[in-house]
């Protein structure tokens, strides 16, 4: 475990069911749920069970299994919401800079309506 991962962050305390959560799917590595402030009409947070605090931590020390587990339930999500075809965003937040909020690596799949562009 990462000892500079922080115990008591929301996704944690949700990963041991002390705080309930809307769960659209989960597989053994991975859990799918809505977004409590949703920036679309899907808003989907997907995060993996064990403890990594960004995408750089996941991607450097997470197995093999767990990766694919991970983005297997992101694709999952996407066929569950039938969004494959109209399309989709994938955010991660990471660090100050990044504004990343709860410090558990996590992805945002937003659809169910045009975006807008990203930037600008």
């Amino acid at each position: 475990m990462n000892n500079l991962y922080d115990l008591d962050n929301i996704f944690a305390k949700i990963l041991r069911s002390e705080i309930p959560c809307n769960k659209i799917l989960e597989n053994e590595f991975a859990l799918a749920f809505s977004d409590i402030n949703p920036q679309a009409p899907i808003h989907i947070l997907v995060i993996p069970k064990n403890p990594y605090i960004n995408f750089y931590d996941f991607t450097k020390n997470a197995s093999n299994k767990e990766h694919e587990s991970f983005w297997k339930l992101v694709n999952d999500v996407i066929e569950h919401y039938k969004i494959e075809k109209e399309g989709f965003r994938i955010i991660t937040n990471s660090g100050n800079n990044g504004n990343q909020d709860v410090p558990h690596f996590h992805v945002h799949l937003l659809g169910g309506e045009n975006l807008g562009r990203m930037i600008g």
